[in-house]
């Protein structure tokens, strides 16, 4: 079973009937998913949630078999929240394209699991359009985003993560994910989540471990000494079970790590100006609504630096010549 072409035209006509102002997207200045998707802090949890994700077989496989991400990891991350974004904080139209687009990706990206993982036989067909497979990605969204929040910046209250899991249920019809398919409340969705986990369906495989010692490697030597600290932020997120299936230490030394860095971001995080704070997709939907055309230079000079940061030389010299023209054309 996948999510069809159809099946989404139909959740995406659930979406536009939803919305109270295209201009504004899916959410809009003062929801809850905009207060907390602002939050570039969110990324401190963005590893784990990559890794969680990748604990899904299909998911796992399909990376495998399918993406550029080891020839071209900075443009898979920038074309993957690019249309996160646009579909967060994108006018309706753009969000609408986003989906179309994933789902059309999706579409391409099936094959069949050459080894027994998670309960399934070798053998086993597997879509990136599966409903499962699409619940799962977005469960770990949203709970690594409410985790990130509530480490850094401060707890929800019941109420705003029940308002935030509600809005989610908007970025899952983007998915062709119905009503009837997602858990109905946040209480649901902690059982579906933990349960998950629990049941033995979510294991890192040996594609799943072979691409997460990829993404933990340092791109750059420089940034090794970073990218060792993300490495323990990243194990300290992670599900105690799936720390271990992925091979990841996490002892005393981590957890001290880990502990006073979170007290260090408690502090300082939530005294940047917001500007350093929050992501571009949100000061640029901000200035759309506003009205004002002008573009952000220090934000454009911002992702210049990060893409120059996240080269990997050693996989582009054993690409050879050619791998910038072919990562370009894909």
């Amino acid at each position: 079973m996948t999510v069809t072409r159809a099946d989404l035209e139909l959740c995406l006509d659930r979406v536009r009937a939803r919305v109270r102002d295209p201009r504004a997207g899916l959410y809009g200045p003062g929801s809850t998913t905009w207060n907390v998707g602002r939050e570039g802090g969110l990324m401190l949890a963005g590893g784990a949630a990559a890794l969680m994700q990748l604990a899904h077989p299909f998911v796992a496989q399909g990376v495998a078999d399918h993406s550029a991400t080891r020839e071209d990891t900075l443009g898979r991350f920038l074309r993957t929240f690019d249309n996160v974004y646009a579909m967060i904080f994108g006018t309706l139209d753009q969000a609408v394209a986003s989906a179309r687009r994933v789902h059309s990706i999706h579409g391409r990206v099936t094959g069949v699991i050459p080894e027994a993982a998670c309960g399934l036989p070798a053998g086993t067909t597997y879509a990136a359009n599966d409903p499962g497979a699409l619940l799962w990605v977005h469960a770990t969204l949203i709970a690594n985003a409410v985790r990130a929040h509530e480490l850094i910046i401060r707890p929800l209250t019941p109420d705003e993560r029940e308002i935030y899991y509600e809005e989610s249920k908007r970025f899952a019809l983007l998915f062709g994910l119905s009503d009837d398919v997602v858990p109905a409340d946040w209480a649901a969705f902690e059982r579906y989540y933990e349960g998950m986990i629990a049941s033995g369906r979510i294991a890192p495989s040996r594609a799943a471990r072979d691409m997460a010692a990829f993404l933990l490697e340092p791109p750059h030597p420089a940034m090794d000494s970073v990218w060792r600290w993300y490495a323990v932020m990243t194990a300290a997120l992670l599900p105690p079970s799936l720390r271990e299936g992925f091979g990841l230490r996490f002892d005393e030394r981590e957890r001290r790590l880990f502990e006073s860095s979170i007290r260090a971001l408690r502090h300082v995080y939530p005294r940047l100006p917001a500007r350093l704070r929050f992501v571009p997709a949100y000061a640029e939907a901000e200035r759309r609504i506003a009205g004002d055309v002008t573009v952000d230079l220090l934000h454009r000079m911002a992702a210049r630096a990060v893409r120059r940061a996240m080269r990997r030389p050693h996989v582009e010299r054993a690409l050879g010549p050619g791998a910038r023209r072919t990562r370009a054309a894909s």
